[in-house]
């Protein structure tokens, strides 16, 4: 690190005080053996072991990598750990605050100190997927020649959020959602050590259940609402943590919803089954008690996508563009604004048009191809762009659509073994109806009638 003198001051206070500091940053790992979660990330010889050191000699050094994962599941503790633990000289930019001129300076004196006196230098850049184009290419001469050794982190898909020749240069490391258990054991160890609560109270398993459902998987809302609830309980003069006092702290009603359980999946079926019933009210009742127990946000929004296939399809072709969109909206402003996106999406797919033919109709194909009816690609629908093609009779005697009237020619698409069955049935629910119109004329003119 190369804090200012207002940090280092800081720093100096937290050292002396550790209590001013929040639980979640006093319990923050100091070692890679402390981190929870993340294994498959922390086996011998992993790139983050080798950026501290472990296992570093011989003629590869250690690569850069990119940390991909939602928040609040350790992308920047294991950052803070490699700075703690690493030799090397350690360098913290942010890309909400940071540009071109910090990220050059930043090279730029990685070159004098490897010139110097031969001091590696690694860079952690948080919230990558906020840089430009631009300000992403800045970056690539010194990855590429390893001026400096680059730890990135984004919530965002790096392979839309961040340019393709820095991906190429670097290791995505992918970091798992924390479990209930890793949970737990954080809070556990937060209980007892001495930087953390020091054993000043202890956490009923009610208690302990509540903090899990409303933590989502983040550690550092787990820790947050734990250290509210612990405030409280010593305030009030009680040795335990208890349901109603964590209640207290985090203003919040422990809402019967298991995310690992039963309740899980019924809840989650309970809001599709209303949606595909059309009762608008109990969708909104379910989404709520999702939200509110601190269900991810994503779930939610995939299973309302799979809803507007599955259960609306043609009924509203709309419905599909809307979930995805709502997805993708998610996925970008997090809880609790996307409380809002969730439920513009319930009510939209609640009250659209339903048919299931999407579901039936795919259904109906895959059954038929797993009972080997496949068949031979017909002769002039293959590929017939390479030499010695019309040879063989491929593309001979294709039509092209676009050159008859109405584009639509009268020939055979399909395997002998299958051709003339229908697999798509429309209804005539929605917008669905026109559909049903349109086959059938177009299954006349493919017969030629």
């Amino acid at each position: 690190m190369e804090p200012d003198l207002f940090t280092a001051a800081a720093e100096d206070r937290q050292e002396k005080d550790p209590s001013s500091s929040p639980l979640a940053v006093r319990m923050r790992p100091r070692t890679l053996d402390e981190v929870v979660g993340q294994q498959h990330l922390l086996k011998p010889g992993s790139p983050l072991r080798r950026l501290v050191g472990e296992g570093a000699g011989g003629p590869a050094g250690a690569s850069s990598v990119i940390l991909w994962g939602p928040p609040g599941i350790g992308k920047t503790t294991l950052a803070y750990v490699v700075s703690q633990a690493t030799q090397k000289r350690f360098v913290e930019l942010s890309a909400i605050t940071a540009g071109v001129k910090e990220v050059r300076a930043v090279i730029e004196g990685a070159r004098r100190a490897a010139g110097g006196y031969g001091k590696e230098t690694v860079l952690f850049l948080d919230e990558i997927h906020r840089f430009s184009k631009a300000q992403q290419d800045s970056l690539l001469p010194a990855v590429e020649n390893r001026w400096v050794t680059l730890i990135a982190a984004t919530t965002e898909n790096p392979y839309f959020s961040i340019i393709s020749p820095l991906l190429s240069r670097s290791l995505l490391l992918t970091l798992e959602p924390l479990t209930d258990d890793d949970l737990s054991a954080l809070m556990k160890r937060a209980l007892e050590e001495e930087r953390g609560l020091g054993g000043a109270v202890t956490l009923s398993a009610e208690a302990e259940a509540h903090l899990l459902r409303i933590a989502g998987g983040d550690a550092r809302r787990a820790l947050t609402a734990l250290e509210a609830g612990a405030g409280s309980a010593i305030a009030k003069g009680e040795e335990e943590i208890t349901l109603e006092t964590v209640e207290e702290a985090v203003d919040r009603a422990a809402v019967r919803y298991d995310r690992d359980g039963d309740q899980h999946y019924d809840v989650a079926s309970a809001l599709i089954k209303s949606i595909r019933g059309s009762d608008v009210d109990a969708a909104l009742h379910y989404l709520a008690r999702m939200i509110d127990a601190g269900e991810d946000p994503r779930f939610i929004a995939r299973r309302l996508m799979i809803s507007a296939s599955e259960d609306i399809g043609l009924a509203d072709p709309t419905a599909l563009p809307l979930a995805v969109a709502a997805a993708q909206a998610v996925a970008m402003i997090g809880f609790p604004e996307a409380a809002l996106t969730l439920s513009h999406a319930t009510i939209a797919l609640a009250l659209a048009p339903k048919s299931n033919t999407a579901t039936t109709a795919i259904g109906a194909a895959l059954a038929d191809v797993r009972a080997e009816l496949a068949g031979s690609v017909p002769t002039h629908l293959r590929d017939g762009h390479y030499k010695g093609a019309a040879k063989l009779g491929h593309a001979v005697g294709y039509v092209y659509p676009h050159d008859v009237p109405g584009a639509i020619a009268a020939q055979q698409y399909a395997p002998d073994e299958i051709h003339g069955k229908r697999y798509y049935e429309p209804t005539r629910y929605g917008a669905e109806a026109r559909y049903a119109d349109v086959v059938e004329k177009v299954r006349e003119r493919l017969r030629g009638s």
